[in-house]
């Protein structure tokens, strides 16, 4: 399920993690208030922002399962707006930190499955399990 996307710096890494999220059954790309989200039709399962020039990175996904243990990592508190009390959490990295490429790969997969339609989400475990 996680695998490393390329690395190198926050622009990779964003495009990495964008790129990952496009692949999963359903996705695609929207620009709601001028950031980058990912929707399995019409429901976010990812809030990407936009590359940052200072090294930054940060990400909100929705996380029933693993959120408890999420919210007790440095980088992690809940997402604002009120989506926090809904299993929503936020990693932020700063400039000069290095982002957990391949745990913020599994969260995206987690939230694609809390988001998604039932028949997509099974659909991308089988392919998962092949």
């Amino acid at each position: 399920m996680a695998g490393q996307a390329p690395s190198g710096g926050s622009a990779d890494d964003w495009e990495g993690l964008r790129g990952y999220a496009l692949a999963f059954p359903g996705a695609h790309e929207d620009h709601p208030w001028g950031e980058t989200v990912v929707k399995v039709r019409t429901k976010v399962f990812v809030f990407l922002g936009s590359p940052k020039a200072d090294g930054s990175l940060g990400l909100s996904v929705k996380l029933p399962v693993s959120g408890g243990e999420a919210l007790s990592l440095p980088f992690c508190a809940p997402t604002g707006y009120g989506l926090g009390r809904h299993g929503w959490v936020t990693a932020r990295f700063g400039p000069g930190e290095t982002p957990l490429v391949s745990l913020l790969r599994d969260w995206i997969a987690e939230s694609y499955c809390a988001v998604a339609p039932k028949t997509l989400a099974k659909q991308w475990r089988a392919a998962q399990a092949d």
